[in-house]
C-alpha cells in the first residue's frame, strides 16, 4: 500500500493559498514572490521615475477629487474639492466656519451661511450678513480672497503645488491605500512628504502626507467627470466691492 502523506504537509499549501489580504497578496510563505506581479510596474522604478510618472498621470487626468487637510501661513484648511480644467467646486472648513468654493471659467463664487459673514465682517461690519446669506457671492479678481481662494479650484496650481516631495526621494516599501495597491515614494525619509502612488492601472498618487506637518491628502475619482455650472442668478450676488477677510 502507498505510504499516506503527512496531513501538516498537505496543509501548506492551502495555508499559502489563503494568505491574501484585501487586494494585496502576500509575497508567499517562503518570502520569494514578487511584490509587483500583475501590477503596472512603477513599484521597479528608481524614486524619481515614480515622482515623474505620477506627476504626468496627474497632469493628464480630466478631474480628480482631493480631500483632507492642508496647513498654509498657519491656518488649517479641510479641503474637500473636485478640480478640473474648467473650473471646481465644493468645501472648505477654517477654523470652525465652512464655505463653499465654485469656480466657473475665471470667475469663482464663495457661498457661506450669515454666521461665516458676520464672523468676517466683525463688529464694524455693514451689516451686509444676512443678504449675502445662502447666497453665490461673486469675488471679483481683484480682491485678496480671489488670490487666497481661486488656488483651492485650480487643479494645474493645486497639484503643482502639493504634488512634489522634497529632499532625497527613495521608495519606502509596498503598501495599500482602501484596497488598492500602492508603492510608497518619502523625501528626506519621510521629513520631506510620502506619497503612495497607485501600483494598479494608471500611477495616479492617491495619498500624500505633506512635509512639515502640513496636512494630509487623498485623491480619488481620477478621471471621473463632474459638472461646473453658473448658479441661477436668483442664488447670486454681485457684493461689488472688497469682500470681508477676516
Amino acid at each position: 500500500m502507498p505510504r499516506r502523506r503527512p496531513r501538516r504537509a498537505a496543509l501548506v499549501p492551502a495555508t499559502c493559498a489563503l494568505a491574501v489580504t484585501g487586494a494585496a497578496v502576500l509575497t508567499g510563505c517562503g518570502g520569494g514572490g514578487d511584490p509587483d506581479a500583475g501590477t503596472n510596474g512603477v513599484g521597479k522604478l528608481p524614486a524619481a521615475k515614480i515622482q515623474a510618472k505620477t506627476r504626468a498621470a496627474a497632469d493628464a487626468a480630466a478631474a480628480v477629487r482631493l480631500s483632507g487637510t492642508v496647513v498654509t501661513s498657519g491656518r488649517t484648511y479641510q479641503l474637500d474639492m473636485r478640480l478640473k480644467a474648467a473650473g471646481g467646486s465644493g468645501s472648505v472648513t477654517s477654523q470652525g466656519a465652512t464655505f463653499k468654493l465654485l469656480r466657473v471659467g475665471r470667475q469663482l463664487y464663495l457661498k457661506a451661511d450669515s454666521d461665516f459673514w458676520q464672523q468676517a465682517e466683525g463688529k464694524g461690519g455693514d451689516g451686509a450678513a444676512g443678504t449675502l446669506d445662502g447666497k453665490y457671492v461673486k469675488v471679483p479678481q481683484g480682491d485678496p480672497a480671489y488670490k487666497k481662494f481661486s488656488g483651492f479650484t485650480d487643479k494645474d496650481v493645486l497639484l503643482d503645488g502639493l504634488l512634489t516631495l522634497h529632499g532625497t526621494l527613495a521608495t519606502d516599501g509596498h503598501h495599500d491605500q482602501s484596497g488598492t495597491r500602492t508603492i510608497r515614494i518619502t523625501g528626506d525619509k519621510g521629513s520631506g512628504g510620502t506619497l503612495d502612488v497607485s501600483l494598479q492601472g494608471t500611477p495616479y498618487p492617491l495619498r500624500l502626507v505633506r512635509a512639515g506637518d502640513a496636512g494630509t491628502l487623498r485623491f480619488t475619482d481620477w478621471g471621473k467627470d463632474f459638472a461646473v455650472t453658473e448658479p441661477a442668478k436668483s442664488e447670486t450676488v454681485d457684493y461689488g466691492r472688497q469682500l470681508p477677510t477676516s
